[in-house]
């Protein structure tokens, strides 16, 4: 292709559409006449029900035209102003049938008055659906797409109506070519620079016959007074794929061969041919971008590549849709990547220009990433201490850069693993990740690849292992492994990896397009996934979600596919095998949730898989004040071998303790459950009755301060079902209040014993949780341990069933107990628990108190506010300082060498800061505050 015609291409204007077209311009959707609209004008738009999708072909009853008009105040496609609520059925909107699948509405008087746009506002396009009156079937685009005619300013202007640009012709078809121009005097058009037309005319047909050439380059000139205005458009002919077999050792996706040198591979049975277009060839499906076929794969060798830059591209399939590489690890969204803040995602390259749809990128840079922890080993199932975070809404800044920042926090807390919500490319910025669509690509929205690796690896440095939440139940219309195999009535057509129709009729069940998990492509995609994650990103397990989908067994509306279900469990537990096959101590967690017999046997297969264990009910029901069982948080009530649930009180999916204890806590007399600091105590002693159960556990961001914020919080801070997905505020500013920092610190010490004391991981353990007094008793020879709580709202006593006579150890309160009757009974207020002990366990300091308080010693730091100079002083053998300010972020750190030390800290910005003394084996808190 000459230069010149590349710089035609870049300078292309089309009315109808600018999406990639193969075939003949009678494929087209719509029309308008006159050709090209101008807004003070009237128009008729011609609609063909046998075109696009196809969803309203044949149909006999009334059809609606849904329509808007994109303006110079639109975000963009997708953002359609002045239309109706969807299902209007005035008569505006209604069409006229003037034959078989033809339909026609009259925009008049004009099409500024006709939508009502406002004065002064740019009208740039209008937008159609077409649907029946009962919104039952939607007629669109080619790819279930929306419809847009261009709409042209009152001034000379001319337009390439037919052939569309970059469509594909079959070799010897004859290409029909429409030009219109307005308010030209003269009309010139050129096939590849040859004149065919030169005439006062104002529209031009022609027939190209036997068209033979590559392809063809357009141009059309309008000349009006001493104005000239012209347009370019390409269109080409197809010519023979070439049957080749590829090169040994390729993966599917990019290959990089060398500095200057990719490899692309694209599995797709049952397509005829493949375009491979992209940057480095301008976009343009010439002969020289038809990949090669090797039976069910195509592929195709790039040279002349510069490691400098990276380069866009698209796969274009057999004449019906174009998509972004299925195993692309970087892709660029046309509606969303504009919203990325640069400082989330610096130097993001461009949207290509003239291309519609998500492109894949690729570089051939060395991209190796140097981990200081190349074989990071995960904690034992039995000590697991999961955090669930939502990147989106546990900073304020929204990005996994900051969450490292943050790691010093969850290290303090205590736990050691981190679970973050799915971080696959996901459609959208904005989501809690479960609508993926690119499996092998970091979300941008949260931050770059080595933000992302930079965080798991000093999770590891940390000790902490990093868990991702997996989705491949479903997915949605953005994913290419769906949108390859559409069928006309939008479902999945003979997809090697889709069901057609979901196997579960319940209409709450079904999610986006059903992976057929029976098909041998899909487990093959699955496992390549899960490789790449713990090969690529180090990852150390999975929390797969909606495990129970995992099945092709048919289920009845109103049937969640609870029951046994031995063609699930083969299914599952040949992933899990596979997973462990490149990862043997990889962690795999289901989000299951059904018939207890099917998770008890997936439980004992192989290394163990874990499951989600929902026990926010009864927990909230006890941390409210009214009637619960906490006996389901054991696995031993399960009947169960091995502790293989990871039980949690809250998870993304469950309303918040603090919300509900808020908002309907039971009271008595002067006891109300609703007052701040009491639901805070509360909820410490539902941790006291929950972290130390045998088995692993997880909690849920925010947790551990008490976060009362309801889950279907508006962002203008109404509660509506509406808003469950909406973003919620990050508390951090929690942490200056000393009630949710107590909750803090008894998370902080259940989870070091949890983590620290063999007794935690005992299988000689019962539970006596039925009543409003409840207690744990926990068996190890010379470490037994009672818990005992009162979860009523009146005082009540409760025998905490003493394992032998003699001196008992109250852990929180730091005080020795003489137990002389080993069924004494001890009397607690509502709210009040306590843990004994037959030995002091970590943590536990020799000097003892009788005072409720979980910090004995004195700690000084004065003045307090600052605002340079600050001292401190404190009782005991100092070892360390550490500094943080509100984000967890470590700002200074030091040692003790003295009881009493001044600091200048001028340094620091204003703002609350958390200054964390060792002391004697122990560790004192205080806030301070910087003006």
């Amino acid at each position: 292709m000459s230069n010149n015609y590349i710089k035609f291409l870049k300078r292309i204007r089309c009315v109808l559409v600018t999406f990639f077209v193969f075939g003949a311009a009678n494929a087209q959707v719509v029309t308008s006449d006159p050709a090209i609209p101008i807004e003070s004008n009237r128009v008729t738009i011609t609609f063909y029900a046998d075109k696009g999708n196809e969803g309203l072909k044949d149909y006999t009853g009334d059809v609606y035209a849904h329509t808007g008009v994109i303006t110079d105040k639109s975000s963009g496609g997708s953002d359609w102003k002045y239309a109706p609520t969807w299902g209007d059925n005035d008569a505006k909107y209604k069409m006229t049938r003037t034959a078989t699948n033809t339909y026609t509405l009259e925009i008049t008087p004009n099409i500024r008055d006709y939508y009502g746009v406002a004065a002064g506002e740019v009208i740039e396009q209008m937008a159609f659906v077409f649907r029946s009156h009962d919104n039952s079937k939607e007629g669109k685009d080619t790819g279930n797409k929306d419809i847009f005619v261009d709409v042209s300013a009152e001034e000379l202007s001319v337009s390439i109506v037919k052939p569309i640009n970059n469509s594909i012709h079959e070799r010897g078809s004859t290409v029909q070519l429409q030009v219109d121009a307005l308010l030209n005097d003269k009309l010139e058009v050129k096939i590849n620079g040859d004149p065919v037309v030169n005439d006062a005319i104002s529209t031009f047909t022609y027939d190209i016959t036997n068209v033979q050439l590559d392809e063809y380059v357009i141009e059309a000139i309008a000349t009006g007074g001493s104005d000239v205005v012209n347009v370019f458009s390409t269109f080409f002919v197809k010519g023979d794929v070439v049957t080749e077999p590829m090169p040994d050792g390729l993966r599917r996706g990019v290959n990089v061969i060398d500095e200057s040198t990719a490899t692309v591979v694209l599995f797709a049975p049952n397509k005829e041919y493949v375009y491979l277009v992209g940057d480095f060839n301008d976009w343009a499906p010439s002969n020289a971008a038809m990949m090669k076929k090797d039976e069910d794969f195509f592929w195709l060798s790039i040279d002349n590549l510069d490691a400098n830059e990276e380069y866009a591209y698209q796969f274009w399939i057999d004449g019906d849709v174009k998509v972004a590489d299925p195993y692309a690890t970087k892709v660029l969204d046309p509606w969303n990547d504009k919203y990325i803040p640069e400082s989330i995602y610096p130097n993001l390259k461009d949207y290509p220009d003239g291309q519609d749809e998500i492109v894949s990128v690729f570089t051939t840079a060395d991209q190796t990433f140097n981990w200081e922890v190349p074989g990071f080993v995960a904690p034992e199932p039995d000590k697991l201490i999961v955090y669930e975070v939502l990147i989106r809404d546990f900073t304020d800044n929204q990005d996994i850069k900051t969450i490292t920042d943050t790691l010093s926090y969850l290290k303090r807390l205590g736990v050691n693993a981190i679970e973050l919500m799915p971080f696959n490319e996901f459609e959208g910025n904005d989501s809690w990740g479960y609508n993926p669509s690119f499996y092998f690509a970091t979300d941008k929205a949260y931050g770059t690849v080595e933000d992302y690796k930079i965080f798991i690896d000093e999770c590891h440095k940390e000790g902490i292992a990093v868990i991702m939440d997996m989705v491949l139940n479903h997915s949605y219309g953005q994913s290419p492994f769906a949108r390859m195999y559409l069928g006309e009535d939008g479902k999945p057509l003979n997809n090697p990896w889709y069901n057609t129709d979901h196997n579960m009729a319940e209409p709450a069940a079904q999610w986006g397009y059903d992976f057929n998990h029976e098909s041998i492509h899909t487990q093959e995609l699955i496992d390549s996934i899960c490789s790449y994650w713990m090969s690529e990103y180090k990852i150390d397990g999975f929390r797969f979600d909606f495990t129970k989908g995992f099945t092709n067994t048919p289920y009845p509306v109103g049937d969640w596919a609870s029951k046994y279900d031995a063609d699930r469990i083969a299914i599952l537990k040949r992933m899990a095998s596979a997973i462990w096959y490149r990862k043997d101590d990889a962690l795999v967690i289901f989000e299951h949730l059904s018939e207890n017999s099917e998770e008890k046997e997936l439980s004992n297969h192989g290394n163990g898989i874990l499951f989600w264990g929902n026990a926010n009910h009864d927990y909230n029901e006890a941390t409210m004040g009214y009637p619960s069982n906490l006996r389901w948080v054991s696995y031993e009530e399960r009947g169960w071998d091995v502790p293989g649930i990871i039980n949690y009180m809250e998870s993304h999916d469950e309303e918040r303790l603090m919300y509900k204890n808020l908002q309907y806590g039971n009271s008595e007399g002067d006891y109300f459950v609703r007052d701040l600091k009491t639901a805070l105590r509360r909820c410490e002693a539902a941790a006291a009755f929950f972290i130390p159960v045998p088995g692993p556990k997880m909690i849920w961001q925010f947790g551990e301060l008490g976060f009362d914020l309801s889950i279907n919080r508006c962002t203008d801070g109404s509660v509506s079902d509406d808003c469950r997905l909406s973003p919620k505020p990050a508390k951090w500013e929690y942490v200056d209040d000393e009630d949710r920092m107590r909750l803090f610190s008894v998370y902080q010490w259940l989870n070091e014993l949890k983590t620290n004391e063999p007794v935690f991981a005992t299988d000689d353990f019962t539970l006596n949780v039925a009543n409003a007094t409840k207690r744990i008793e926990l068996n190890m020879s010379g470490s037994d341990v009672r818990i005992i709580g009162n979860f009523g709202v009146e005082a009540a006593s409760i025998t905490p069933n003493f394992s032998t006579k003699g001196k008992w150890y109250n852990i929180f309160v730091k005080d020795s107990l003489q137990v002389n009757d080993t069924q004494m009974e001890v009397m607690l207020q509502p709210g009040e628990y306590v843990i004994y002990s037959q030995k002091k366990l970590s943590g536990f300091d020799t000097h003892t108190s009788s005072k409720d308080d979980l910090i004995e010693k004195q700690l000084v730091v004065s003045p307090n506010p600052f605002s340079s100079e600050v001292s401190i002083s404190f009782d005991g053998q100092g070892h360390r300082y550490e500094l943080y300010n509100v984000t967890g972020a470590r700002v200074k750190s030091g040692q003790l060498n003295q009881q009493r030390l001044t600091f200048n800290w001028s340094d620091l910005p204003s703002g609350h800061y958390i200054i964390r003394l060792e002391v004697d084996n122990e560790v004192l808190i205080k806030k301070l505050l910087k003006r």
